[in-house]
C-alpha cells in the first residue's frame, strides 16, 4: 500500500487528483474527468493493449472531456493492491485475477476451478453470458463494479523433463500462485506446490528452489522463464481472465452518457485484447518451440489429471457456498 499511497500523493499534488470535471482549467474552460487506472502487465501484454484502446474509446468519443490515466507493469502494485486502492478510490479502475479477487469476494473462486474451459469460445460463452454477469454483480458488495472480463490465457505447465501423467509430478516442486485452491490443485496431482510471488519465479527456476511452473505462454515468453525450462506440457489446466474493476461509488456518480462511452470503451478494448491474445500466443509459440520442447497431452492424458480434481471441485463448492451460481460454471 505504501506504493499506492506515495502515488496518490504525487497525483494529487500535480493535478489536484481532479476525478470529476468541474472547475476551470488554465483556459478557463471546464477541466477533464481524469479517470486514473493501474494495473500488473507489461506494456506489450495483450491486456494493456486492451486497455489502450478503452482509453482511445472514451477520450475520442468525449472529445477530451474524459481522460484515462495508465500506470500499468506494477507502477501501483501487484494485483491485490491494485484491487485495494480502487476498492477505497484511490484510483478509479484496475484489473485483478480472479484468485486475488476470490480473497476480496469469495465467489470468484468459482474461477479456480482447473479444466473448467476447453476451447475459448467455451470461456467467451461462459464469461460473458449469465454464469459472468452474475458473478460480477456480486462485487458491487465489496464496494467494487465490474466491467468484464480480458484474457490472460489458459496456463500450461513447464518443467526440466517430460509430465504426461499425475505419476510424473510425484515430488515436483511446482511454483504456484499463493492461492489456497491453487495449493490443493497441485498437491492432489502429488506435486509440491510451492506458492511464491512471480517477481520471485525467474530466479528461483534458474536456481532450482523450485523445479516446474504454470502460466499463459504469451507471459511465459514475456517473462522468459522458457530460457529456465526446457518443457512445456499443453495441459490449458486454468483459464486465466482479468476480471475489470472499476471503483463504485465512481461509477455511480458518471453520468448515463459517461457509463455508455466507458461500456463502449470496455467492450472495444476487450476485443482488441482477445483478438491479441491469441495471435500472441501463436507468435510466442513460435519463438520458444526453438529452444523448448512442446508436449501435446492427449485427451487420455488430459483425462489423467481431471480425475485427480475431485477433493478441489469439493473446496470449491465449499468456499463459494453458492450452489446456484457453481452450477452454473461446473456442467
Amino acid at each position: 500500500m505504501k506504493k499506492i499511497m506515495v502515488l496518490s500523493l504525487c497525483l494529487l499534488l500535480a493535478a489536484g487528483f481532479a476525478v470529476f470535471a468541474g472547475g476551470s482549467g488554465e483556459s478557463g474552460g471546464p477541466k477533464p474527468l481524469v479517470i486514473t487506472l493501474a494495473h500488473g502487465a507489461p506494456e506489450d501484454h495483450c491486456t494493456h493493449l486492451g486497455w489502450l484502446k478503452v482509453k482511445e474509446i472514451i477520450e475520442s468519443g468525449s472529445q477530451g472531456a474524459m481522460k484515462l490515466e495508465i500506470h500499468p507493469a506494477q507502477q501501483m502494485g501487484g494485483d491485490r493492491e491494485v484491487t485495494e486502492a480502487t476498492q477505497i478510490g484511490d484510483i478509479q479502475l484496475g484489473h485483478t485475477a480472479p484468485s486475488v479477487l476470490g480473497s476480496f469476494v469469495k465467489e470468484f473462486f468459482v474461477l479456480d476451478a482447473p479444466f473448467l474451459f476447453k476451447t475459448r469460445e467455451d470461456v467467451y460463452k461462459s464469461l460473458d453470458g449469465d454464469g459472468g454477469k452474475k458473478l460480477l454483480s456480486y462485487l458491487d458488495a465489496a464496494r467494487l463494479k465490474g466491467l468484464g472480463y480480458m484474457e490472460n490465457g489458459f496456463r500450461n505447465l513447464t518443467a526440466n523433463k517430460a509430465v504426461r501423467s499425475p505419476a510424473d509430478l510425484r515430488g515436483v516442486k511446482v511454483r504456484v500462485m499463493e492461492s489456497e485452491i491453487q495449493i490443493l490443485t497441485w498437491s492432489s496431482l502429488g506435486a509440491n506446490p510451492t506458492p511464491m510471488a512471480f517477481g520471485e519465479l525467474f530466479t528461483a527456476l534458474q536456481q532450482k528452489t523450485v523445479d516446474a511452473q504454470e502460466n499463459p505462454i504469451e507471459f511465459i515468453y514475456m517473462n522468459k522463464l522458457h530460457e529456465v525450462q526446457s518443457h512445456l506440457m499443453t495441459t490449458r489446466h486454468l483459464y486465466s481472465p482479468v476480471v475489470l474493476l472499476a471503483n463504485l461509488d465512481f461509477y455511480n456518480k458518471l453520468t448515463s452518457e459517461q457509463k455508455t462511452l466507458l461500456d463502449k470503451g470496455i467492450a472495444e478494448g476487450t476485443a482488441v485484447n482477445r483478438k491479441v491474445a491469441a495471435e500472441n500466443e501463436l507468435k510466442a509459440r513460435g519463438q520458444m518451440e526453438k529452444t523448448v520442447k512442446f508436449i501435446e497431452l492427449g485427451s487420455a492424458e488430459l483425462q489423467a489429471f481431471q480425475d485427480k480434481m475431485g477433493p478441489v471441485y469439493a473446496a470449491i463448492r465449499k468456499k463459494v457456498a453458492n450452489d446456484t451460481l457453481c452450477n452454473l460454471f461446473f456442467k
